[in-house]
């Protein structure tokens, strides 16, 4: 049988492994200039795994052991996790739609270097600057907050657990 702080040690170890990917993925969109596909679909395979590492724990292990831990860190801690998801789901209505546009422009898909505003001008009825903006609102904050429930979840587990002794 599994302790609790054995899987205590190891949800901490898959969302702390999640921050790497998420940094990864943000590199990769900041160094590359064009977005081209391959870079869009690296960047989302990283983040996808960054958010596995993080959704899977929470689904499996922290939301059924919330209601028999009310206390005060643990609600700050679901609470900041609950905003986190929220701006995510903020950020992934407007990727939907761009990746939509992406995809259905032949142009985007088999260049290596395209220019986005050529995309906007062949798509202006989706009005991707809209699309766009909520991405980056919704990534901005999911990373804030995921940042925020991330540090009152080790503090949660350092104070709980003692894993220092």
């Amino acid at each position: 049988m599994v302790t609790d702080g054995t899987t205590a040690t190891l949800v901490v170890l898959a969302v702390s492994l999640s921050l790497p990917c998420f940094l990864y993925g943000a590199w990769l969109m900041l160094v590359h200039d064009p977005i081209t596909w391959r870079v869009l679909r690296t960047h989302l395979a990283v983040v996808g795994l960054g958010l596995g590492l993080t959704t899977v724990p929470l689904v499996g292990w922290m939301i059924p052991k919330l209601w028999s831990q009310f206390t005060g860190f643990a609600v700050i801690h679901a609470f900041l996790g609950l905003q986190a998801y929220a701006f995510f789901t903020l950020a992934a209505t407007g990727i939907v739609r761009i990746l939509r546009a992406k995809w259905a422009s032949e142009a985007y898909r088999r260049s290596s270097s395209f220019d986005l505003d050529a995309l906007e001008a062949e798509t202006e009825a989706l009005d991707l600057g809209h699309w766009r903006a909520r991405l980056r609102i919704g990534v901005v904050g999911y990373t804030v907050f995921w940042l925020l429930a991330f540090l009152t979840g080790i503090i949660r587990y350092v104070i709980k657990y003692q894993p220092l002794g």
